[in-house]
């Protein structure tokens, strides 16, 4: 047997770019057109929905760099979606969604799962439980 041979289009973390490129994407261009959102500050402002966070969970939940996270929290604070505050141990300052960042919240999160549904219309809910257990393992593999 010879040596394996890499053939870019069957290399899962080029399959796993063009796959993610390609979702985020679809989905880049509604919260743009409609929102006037970017990928990243969409992120922020779901993260911070589920409870106020500091920016360093921020980075950890949003598995985006500290500077691509900081740029998104200030565009959100100028635009008066999110506010600052301090955070339970009173040293570090956390993030907490603005009335307007609710009403913005509670617009855009059935939207995104609208998206999600069509994306994985296709698929049955047994395969989309496998699909989400999978992408968790190949996570967890990655980080070991």
């Amino acid at each position: 047997m010879g040596a394996r041979r890499l053939i870019l289009a069957d290399f899962l973390p080029y399959r796993l770019s063009v796959a993610a490129n390609a979702v985020s994407d679809r989905i880049a261009h509604v919260y743009r057109a409609r929102f006037g959102l970017r990928i990243p500050e969409w992120r922020v402002i779901a993260i911070v929905a589920e409870g106020a966070a500091t920016q360093a969970e921020l980075v950890e939940k949003t598995a985006m760099d500290k500077m691509t996270v900081s740029r998104a929290a200030k565009a959100l604070v100028a635009r008066g979606l999110i506010r600052r505050a301090r955070a339970d141990d009173r040293r570090t300052l956390a993030l907490a969604l603005t009335e307007e960042g609710e009403r913005l919240h509670a617009e855009v999160a059935p939207l995104a799962l609208a998206i999600e549904d069509e994306l994985v219309a296709g698929f049955s809910p047994a395969e989309r439980d496998q699909l989400m257990a999978l992408l968790a393992r190949l996570a967890a593999c990655a980080r070991s």
